[in-house]
């Protein structure tokens, strides 16, 4: 297996081991594991996306999510990124799918509004937009690192509230529905997640973070603002362009990213499996019940 460098100080492809390796090898799986919990972002090119070979590959590295409610792959392990429809045609300006295609391309995490939240999201191209429609990300251990000490001090203990409804909110104030909220409230986690592994620190911030504990909303809310900004400044961030066949999978404990967008009379098809996150994964840590400090 050999890892191409790719992003500002992470992100790597991998080559010489694909999917199929990786959820039939236990060797293939140590090495692979080795490379996401060094490099945060993985990308793997020309892989023969199945549904079941996503599935297998996923559950190599932890239990699976099954898909949020009033989503599209409900039920599933699948969340559905697309703008087509069922029947094949492509859906309307101001669609709920346009809308939460517009919510993504907002800075985030994935499920840090969910208990468990996610340790790995693997997003699979199956159609890909000619222009636009790029992926970015950024490192959230590099802008943890790159925090004044005294304000690491502060957010080491901190911890922060994340909504969904709260980043739906951003782009129409009824994005999130009924069901969605009544089904996902508020969770509060640690703001500073270490690597059990490596012992490295990621701040835990996202679009979905509403709240600091001991804070003013408006003064939290200025203050995440500040934050993402010095996270995801260009020279930090690493975009990647989609070709057919492309595999990409992130560590939610140490990356932010967000989608770009792209002209909505091209068809764009994207499946993401999500793993979630277990105390082996640094999660204990995280609780305001459980954490020590």
């Amino acid at each position: 297996m050999k890892l191409i460098p790719l992003g500002p100080g992470f992100a790597a492809e991998v080559r010489g081991a694909g999917m199929a390796d990786i959820a039939a090898s236990s060797d293939a799986y140590g090495e692979v594991r080795a490379a996401f919990e060094e490099h945060s972002v993985l990308v793997f090119r020309q892989q023969p996306i199945t549904d079941e070979l996503q599935v297998a590959f996923s559950r190599r590295f932890g239990p699976l999510e099954i898909a949020k409610a009033a989503s599209r792959g409900e039920g599933t392990p699948f969340s559905i990124l697309t703008n087509v429809e069922p029947d094949g045609t492509l859906v309307p300006p101001g669609h709920k799918e346009e809308l939460r295609a517009r919510a993504n391309q907002l800075w985030h995490t994935d499920s840090c509004f969910k208990t468990p939240p996610a340790l790995a999201s693997v997003l699979s191209g199956r159609t890909v937009a000619t222009t636009g429609g790029e992926t970015e990300f950024t490192s959230m251990r590099l802008a943890w690192e790159r925090l004044p000490e005294d304000l690491r001090r502060k957010l080491d203990t901190a911890y922060a509230w994340h909504d969904y409804a709260h980043s739906r909110g951003k782009i129409t104030p009824h994005l999130a529905s009924e069901r969605e909220r009544t089904t996902m409230p508020p969770v509060s986690w640690r703001m500073r997640w270490r690597n059990p592994v490596n012992g490295r620190d990621a701040l835990y911030i996202a679009s979905h973070t509403c709240g600091i504990d001991g804070m003013g909303r408006e003064e939290a809310l200025q203050l995440i603002a500040e934050l993402t900004t010095l996270a995801t400044q260009p020279e930090h961030v690493y975009q990647h362009r989609w070709q057919a066949g492309d595999v990409i999978m992130w560590d939610n404990r140490a990356t932010m990213h967000r989608g770009r967008p792209w002209p909505m009379d091209q068809p764009r098809y994207m499946i993401r499996t999500t793993i979630m996150a277990t105390d082996a994964d640094g999660l204990a840590a995280m609780w305001p019940e459980r954490s020590a400090a």
